[in-house]
């Protein structure tokens, strides 16, 4: 955008010596811009795939014992829980084996 703008600058309101230096310092903030803003993106990793659902928590749906369903974050998923789970139990997923995820119950402490 600044050199578009400084293009425009150049063109239309600035004399031509100073024109181009406006230019010129428009290509370098774009340049500039564009190298902090790609560094500050390659910060933070993505957050995708089969791997962002272990720890998270889900409803289940069809009672595990051991295989059923549950609900995680709007989807219906096939489920494998060792320990068993009733219908609306809450469980936590611990792994995944294909399309199927492993839950466990999630375990509420007395206070």
């Amino acid at each position: 955008m600044a050199l578009v703008l400084a293009i425009l600058l150049a063109i239309l309101v600035i004399p031509s010596p100073w024109g181009w230096l406006l230019v010129a310092a428009g290509v370098v903030f774009e340049v500039v811009e564009t190298a902090f803003w790609f560094r500050l993106s390659r910060r933070w990793r993505i957050k995708a795939g089969p791997e962002t659902i272990i720890g998270e928590t889900g409803e289940v749906l069809v009672p595990c014992l051991p295989d059923g369903q549950v609900r995680l974050a709007g989807e219906i998923w096939a489920a494998r829980c060792a320990a068993g789970a009733r219908t609306g139990d809450r469980v936590r997923v611990k792994g995944r084996d294909g399309l199927v995820l492993v839950v466990e119950p999630e375990r509420f402490e007395a206070e």
